[in-house]
């Protein structure tokens, strides 16, 4: 990641997206933690896992690449 400074600001967006706020947005069906459990699980096989680096790598490149809602891209 820090041979990739092209993703810093794309890898700071997708943090503050995860990070815990105060107030709970009504409608959200998951926690963050248990976002990110499910999330290793379904990739890895076990909630407790970490990302590969290629594999975070990987997934900024796809988030900088999509479109989110509102037109903002990350």
């Amino acid at each position: 990641m820090a041979r990739r400074p092209d993703l810093w600001v794309t890898a700071l967006a997708v943090a503050g997206r995860l990070l815990p706020r105060r107030r709970r947005r009504s409608g959200r069906r998951l926690g963050r933690r248990a976002y990110l459990a499910f999330r290793m699980e379904t990739a890895y096989g076990d909630p407790k896992a970490r990302p590969r680096p290629d594999d975070l790598v990987a997934y900024l490149e796809w988030c900088r690449r999509e479109p989110r809602p509102g037109g903002y891209r990350g």
